[in-house]
């Protein structure tokens, strides 16, 4: 893949961004139609529109370069279920949800950098930790998460159909040094 030297702008979208989130988002998240059970996949992209199309005070934060939306990600304040239907016990710090990359450009750090940011706005707000919840099908992000610290919290996972679990991540922010090099 080629390194591209343009650089990275990470900011808050803007209202008119709202279509180029929901393509990127749609096109990253793609990939796992095959990885899931077809009923499953159904349900899930329904999930990842109807998250998409929410309203609230989820912060919608976006990585571009040269003009072009590459990256985004959803922050859910502690007091709103980034998971409709889905019963949050621990609401101690905000939710990241719909981490998502252009897939032509993965690898560049771009996730990263984004997830930098939401530890960077959790800590600034005051929250001792920062969760997140993932499937086994995304390994690669799985992997970034642990990398980053984020650790597995299995009392928060969740089950949105039978033989399907989503687990609960957590990062300790007093204990996070996720400047990471």
């Amino acid at each position: 893949m080629e390194q591209s030297n343009v650089q990275i702008q990470i900011r808050d979208a803007n209202a008119g961004e709202q279509e180029a989130i929901h393509t990127l988002t749609m096109a990253a998240y793609e990939q796992y139609a095959t990885l899931m059970q077809p009923s499953f996949w159904a349900a899930y992209r329904q999930a990842l529109l109807d998250a998409l199309a929410g309203t609230g005070q989820v912060e919608r934060i976006v990585a571009e370069q040269a003009g072009k939306i590459v990256g985004s990600v959803q922050l859910y304040p502690p007091t709103m279920s980034a998971y409709q239907g889905s019963v949050m016990t621990d609401v101690a710090g905000p939710e990241v949800r719909l981490l998502a990359v252009d897939p032509a450009i993965r690898g560049r750090g771009i996730g990263k950098s984004l997830m930098l940011e939401c530890i960077k706005r959790a800590k600034n707000s005051g929250y001792s930790v920062l969760g997140l919840h993932t499937m086994n099908a995304m390994q690669a992000a799985m992997q970034m998460y642990e990398r980053m610290g984020f650790v597995r919290v299995p009392e928060l996972d969740f089950r949105p159909m039978e033989h399907v679990i989503v687990e609960g991540y957590r990062l300790d922010l007093a204990k996070s040094t996720s400047t990471m090099a």
